[in-house]
């Protein structure tokens, strides 16, 4: 018998306000053929990205194996199983930026943050990946932050970049 007074929680792990948007993306979709994907995506958009938990949920509430939805999740590189960071670098590792010190961008970029590419600062402020080609090639190596573009790059200028986020 539980206490009237207990916080109902979610089958995600989060309180009744996250239960209800979860249940709120879910219902959004009930019936509809082929809704995964739109309802990971709202699910990840509502917890920045897609824990153990809320994958477990999903599955269970849309009667889906668990490992059909991991492997949705895994096929698609939009989706996320870990906290990411505030920040998102991308670095780009297309020929252009190989050729002009890409490597060493990326390089400086993994000891100054402490982390590895694909990897998340533990303050979950920067979130560090590599791109094949970002698109600016005349301006390799690049990088970009969030939306911000980040090009001509030398690893002395770095610090000052990381600065203003």
């Amino acid at each position: 018998m539980s206490n009237e007074n207990e916080v109902k929680k979610c089958c995600c792990g989060g309180n009744a306000s996250q239960m209800a948007q979860l249940d709120a993306i879910l219902a959004k979709y009930q019936g509809v053929q082929g809704a995964l994907i739109p309802v990971l995506q709202e699910a990840q958009n509502a917890y920045g990205y897609l824990s153990k938990e809320v994958v477990e949920c999903i599955a269970k509430k849309m009667g889906i194996p668990v490992s059909q939805v991991y492997g949705v999740i895994t096929f698609y590189s939009q989706f996320h199983l870990n906290p990411r960071g505030k920040n998102i670098i991308r670095v780009c590792q297309g020929t252009a930026c190989h050729v002009r010190g890409g490597k060493a961008i990326l390089q400086a970029l993994e000891d100054q943050l402490h982390i590895s590419a694909g990897q998340t600062t533990p303050d979950l402020k920067f979130t560090l990946e590599t791109v094949a080609c970002i698109g600016a090639c005349g301006l390799a190596p690049v990088m970009m932050i969030n939306d911000d573009t980040h090009g001509r790059l030398t690893t002395d200028i770095l610090p000052e970049i990381l600065a203003k986020y």
